[in-house]
């Protein structure tokens, strides 16, 4: 059994927080993440990133920080680039990937809930795979939390083209939180947690659901 089948097998509530590689230490949105994260612990979630530096690191960093109890995870799904990048700090389960595809599939099976923070075209990428996914009922209907004002602009692109000629439902964007505002974040984190506790085993569990091998 992988360290990732243990920890699914121990029926921990996980977050995936995507965001950019670029975001240096010492920028509000560094600081902003670390804190989302050290708040993701206290509340006894575990954490899913990229595993690599910026914000995914912020996460790994502030999740290692606001831990309570020893049982929690941060868990890095990393990627072999040509440009090789180091990985975060204070990641407990870490698993390298060789194509997107996987790695995306891997994000899927793990995750309870999804905040995405500011980034480019690979945290786009894994907003718009997870939100394809949600709608077409391959996985469960997990929140999609857009953190940040970037995000604002491309929702209203969303509703004045694809929606607006008929290419989603307006249903669809029922599955979309934008905000900026990280205690309405933990809001509705801790509101999806309340859920999975109490429906236990019934809970949809993407890792049954979404029926692809785990680790």
């Amino acid at each position: 059994m992988t360290d990732i089948e243990k920890v699914i097998n121990g029926r921990h509530f996980r977050v995936a927080i995507f965001g950019s590689a670029r975001i240096k230490r010492g920028e509000p949105t560094y600081g902003i993440i670390k804190e989302l994260a050290s708040r993701i612990a206290e509340s006894g979630m575990d954490v899913v990133t990229g595993g690599g530096p910026g914000l995914m690191n912020a996460a790994s960093e502030g999740h290692y920080e606001g831990r309570e109890e020893s049982r929690l995870h941060s868990i890095g799904l990393t990627i072999s680039l040509p440009k090789e990048q180091h990985d975060s700090f204070h990641l407990d389960i870490k698993k390298n990937f060789s194509k997107f595809s996987e790695r995306l599939d891997n994000f899927m099976i793990l995750s309870n809930a999804v905040v995405v923070a500011p980034g480019g075209v690979g945290t786009i990428l894994e907003f718009f795979y997870t939100w394809q996914l949600v709608q077409v009922k391959h996985i469960c209907n997990i929140p999609i939390i857009l953190y940040g004002r970037m995000w604002e602009g491309l929702v209203e692109w969303i509703k004045k083209e694809p929606l607006k000629n008929g290419f989603l439902n307006k249903a669809d964007l029922d599955h979309l939180y934008i905000t900026n505002d990280c205690k309405e974040v933990m809001s509705i984190l801790k509101n999806a947690h309340k859920h999975y506790k109490k429906d236990g085993k019934s809970f949809c569990l993407n890792y049954k659901k979404y029926k692809l091998k785990i680790g």
